[in-house]
C-alpha cells in the first residue's frame, strides 16, 4: 500500500541555477505529487532553503529508497538536507522545573492529538510535576542538580537521550544553565523559552522589575540551545500588549500565556519540520 501522508524532503545549499529543475525532476521520475513546497533565497548569506511534501501512488517506494535515490542530486549541489516519512513522529524529552505552565500546555496539546509527536520522558530537577507526569501516563524521571553533582546529572541527561532515542529536548521552562559540552551535543536539537525582556530585565523577578518601569509589552521568545545563553535562533517570538492597571503579578500570569504559546508554537514548527537553520537565524516556513 502507498504511503498516504507522503513525504518530507528539507534541505539548504548554496544558492545557484538548477536546484528546483533538479528536485522536481527527481520527484517526476518517481510519479511523486507535490503537496505543498515553500522556497527561500537568502541574498545576504548566499543559501538557499527549501522544504517540500510530496506523496506517491507508488506501494514500492519507502523513504529509504528516497534516501538512496536522492543522495546523487545532494552531493553535486553539496546540500545539507534530510527526508523523512511524514507518518514518523519525533520523540520528545520534556524538562521542567517549578513553573509548570509551558509543560502543561504541551502535554495537552499532545493528548489532543495536535502536537503528533511521542514524549517517553519528563525530566525535572525537582519533583513537583511527578503527578502531572502520572496523570498523562508518562514516566518521570528526577535529576537533581547542584554545582557538584552538575557534570553527573548532565551525563545521566545524555544517557536518557540515548536511550529514548529523543530527536528534541524541550526545555520548559528548566531552569538550569546547560553546560556548553551539553549544548553542543544537543546542537539544533534543543529548545528553550524565555521572557522577552532581556537583556533589558536581568536576574530575579524580572516582570516585577517591568512594572516598575511601566512596560507597555509583554513577550516570550523560544530558540534553539547554543553556549550563548538565551542567544540562540530564534524560532518564534509572542507579545501581548499591557496597560498601566497590571499589578506585577498580572504580568507574570500575562507572561506564562506568551511563553506557552511562542514555545508550542516554536515546538510544533520544529517537529512538522518546518525551521531551517541560517547561520545565527532560522527560516520558517509556515
Amino acid at each position: 500500500m502507498a504511503n498516504s501522508e507522503g513525504f518530507l524532503l528539507t534541505l539548504t545549499c548554496a544558492e545557484r541555477p538548477g536546484i528546483v529543475h533538479a528536485i522536481s525532476g527527481f520527484l517526476v521520475e518517481r510519479t511523486c505529487d507535490i503537496v505543498d513546497n515553500r522556497q527561500y533565497g537568502d541574498r545576504e548569506s548566499g543559501r538557499f532553503f527549501m522544504r517540500v511534501h510530496f506523496t506517491t501512488a507508488d506501494p514500492d517506494t519507502t523513504v529509504d529508497s528516497l534516501r538512496d535515490g536522492f543522495g546523487a542530486i545532494a552531493a553535486h549541489h553539496a546540500m545539507e538536507w534530510e527526508l523523512h516519512d511524514v507518518a514518523e513522529r519525533p520523540r520528545l524529552l520534556l524538562m521542567v522545573s517549578r513553573f509548570g505552565h509551558c509543560l502543561n500546555d504541551l502535554l495537552y496539546r499532545w493528548s489532543t492529538g495536535s502536537l503528533p509527536v511521542d514524549i517517553p520522558l519528563i525530566v525535572s530537577n525537582h519533583t513537583e510535576f511527578a503527578g502531572l507526569a502520572a496523570s498523562y501516563g508518562i514516566p518521570f524521571e528526577h535529576i537533581p542538580v547542584t554545582a557538584a553533582t552538575k557534570p553527573a546529572a548532565e551525563a545521566r541527561l545524555l544517557g536518557l537521550v540515548a536511550e529514548h532515542r529523543i530527536d528534541l529536548v524541550v526545555l520548559a521552562r528548566y531552569m538550569q544553565v546547560l553546560s556548553e559540552d551539553l549544548c553542543k551535543k544537543l546542537d539544533g536539537r534543543a529548545i528553550n523559552i524565555h521572557h522577552s525582556f532581556l537583556p533589558s530585565f536581568k536576574g530575579a523577578k524580572p516582570y516585577h522589575q517591568a512594572a516598575a518601569r511601566g512596560v507597555k509589552l509583554v513577550g516570550a521568545t523560544a530558540h534553539y540551545v547554543t553556549p550563548d545563553l538565551d542567544e540562540g535562533p530564534i524560532i518564534e517570538q509572542e507579545v501581548i500588549r499591557v496597560d498601566h492597571a497590571l499589578s506585577p503579578e498580572d504580568l507574570v500570569a500575562v507572561g506564562r500565556d506568551a511563553e506557552s504559546l511562542a514555545l508550542a508554537h516554536a515546538v510544533q514548527w520544529h517537529v512538522e519540520r518546518r525551521v531551517l537553520l541560517n547561520g545565527s537565524r532560522t527560516v520558517v516556513f509556515h
